[in-house]
């Protein structure tokens, strides 16, 4: 089992990073499985299917729980629920590139009691559709093993920014910005990784990632994000493979007229176990459960207590 033909459809530090409240984080644009994400020095087409849950209904400020809750002057949000199903297509002509596509459709409910605390601008929402695309180019051919390479793409605004709430008193009111299913920014993704072998038994893949938005879109920017994650896989049981990683990320603030740069921005690191599994003989699945080890989040912000990930992979 090489690694060269198990590393298959795009790291997703850059293929899947949807913002999910103007007051809340979200870990799943964290690494899943990179047995399913590409950096492959084989060549074919391949397809990726990923369904990713997580339930933001732990308010957080700095390094906890926040405590007292509510706290006047910021928005006392309830909880936002979010589904992600994510197809992937990965092509490589050669052993040195690849090109990948990230298709992300979104399910979002959320409830809020507003600034007041006392009904007077609650609301409940329901969005679903089309998240915002991902393409993405990487080169490896700087050495023959093909162990290590950049890549870069765009993130493109695909995703609606035009829901609104459709509950509560605040019903017909638009939604913020954050809970939007796109941010309505062009966002350049910069990466660079390697991966290779410890021993007979274990592999590893270590990867950093940029985002950076490009311009501003009706007083709205997300902020900058910066990923790394760190991947160790066992293969010493055959075609089921255990794996875990480490999976960091920083964040900016959001700015703008239309932002809420006091409750956004801060530092994540999970940890993610997971496995993979033969399915079929061109097909396997993967499972992989992220839980927070830290998070350190500026102002108030709505937090998962941890994100399922359920996929599976196809190579032709």
């Amino acid at each position: 089992m090489k690694i060269s033909s198990l590393l298959l459809l795009s790291a997703s530090a850059l293929s899947f990073a949807p913002t999910a409240s103007a007051c809340s984080t979200c870990g799943c644009s964290l690494s899943t499985d990179w047995e399913a994400q590409g950096l492959a020095s084989g060549t074919g087409l391949r397809y990726d299917v990923r369904y990713d849950s997580l339930n933001q209904d732990q308010m957080r400020s700095g390094t906890g729980v926040a405590n007292p809750w509510p706290v006047a002057g910021h928005e006392d949000e309830l909880y936002t629920r979010n589904t992600y199903i994510t197809t992937g297509v990965d092509y490589s002509p050669n052993a040195n590139w690849g090109f990948n596509l990230q298709i992300p459709f979104i399910y979002r409910t959320h409830a809020t009691n507003g600034f007041g605390g006392v009904g007077v601008d609650d609301g409940t929402s329901t969005a679903a559709g089309l998240g915002d695309v991902r393409l993405l180019a990487r080169f490896q051919g700087f050495e023959s093993e093909h162990h290590w390479g950049v890549q870069l793409g765009f993130k493109l605004p695909t995703g609606s920014t035009n829901e609104n709430f459709n509950g509560g008193t605040a019903a017909g009111a638009p939604l913020d910005r954050g809970l939007q299913l796109g941010t309505g920014t062009t966002d350049l993704l910069l990466g660079v990784f390697r991966f290779g072998k410890i021993n007979q038994d274990f592999d590893f893949f270590a990867q950093a990632s940029l985002q950076l938005p490009l311009h501003s879109y009706q007083e709205y920017r997300p902020g900058d994000v910066l990923s790394a994650n760190l991947g160790l896989r066992y293969l010493g049981f055959g075609s089921v493979v255990p794996l875990l990683q480490l999976n960091g990320k920083i964040s900016g603030r959001d700015s703008g007229d239309n932002a809420s740069p006091d409750d956004t921005g801060g530092n994540t690191l999970y940890v993610s176990p997971g496995v993979t599994f033969p399915i079929t003989s061109q097909l396997r699945g993967y499972v992989i459960w992220q839980l927070p080890v830290y998070q350190n989040l500026s102002g108030y912000q709505l937090a998962p207590k941890s994100i399922l990930t359920l996929g599976a992979k196809m190579q032709f």
